[in-house]
């Protein structure tokens, strides 16, 4: 099938499968004589993987070192485990550290009076560099 269709039943983008070939997240498709790409099911399998990876917050060199979990069927589950439990402990890092950003932009707001003025506490609070380690 050509990328239109793999895009379409992928849920990726056509753009994004071409920048997956050139990262070397996806290995460069066949290609049929006159030149267009040319994928299969487990092509497709392997976008669908890469897509619900995304979803899930993996970064690219974390997508990569999967799909080789994925792929290799002498993997110890210990593996992908662990890299799970690491890419959960970044997540909760960066929710705890956009919880704190919120709090400050509450305060910034709370202090902001908000009406015809232009003086504005927010505007002030982001120019001084409002304190993300309170």
């Amino acid at each position: 099938m050509n990328i239109g269709q793999a895009a379409k039943r992928s849920g990726i983008a056509a753009k994004m499968i071409r920048y997956y070939e050139e990262i070397g997240l996806l290995p460069k498709p066949k290609r049929s004589e006159s030149g267009y790409r040319d994928y299969s099911e487990a092509d497709i399998r392997m976008l669908s993987f890469i897509q619900h990876a995304r979803e899930l917050g993996f970064s690219s060199d974390q997508m990569k070192e999967l799909l080789g979990l994925w792929r290799n069927e002498l993997r110890q589950s210990s593996e992908v485990k662990a890299l799970a439990q690491k890419h959960i402990t970044t997540m909760e890092q960066r929710i705890q550290d956009m919880q704190a950003m919120v709090e400050i932009l509450k305060q910034s707001v709370a202090r902001c009076a908000g009406n015809e003025q232009s003086d504005c506490a927010i505007l002030q609070g982001i120019e001084q560099g409002l304190d993300t380690n309170q």
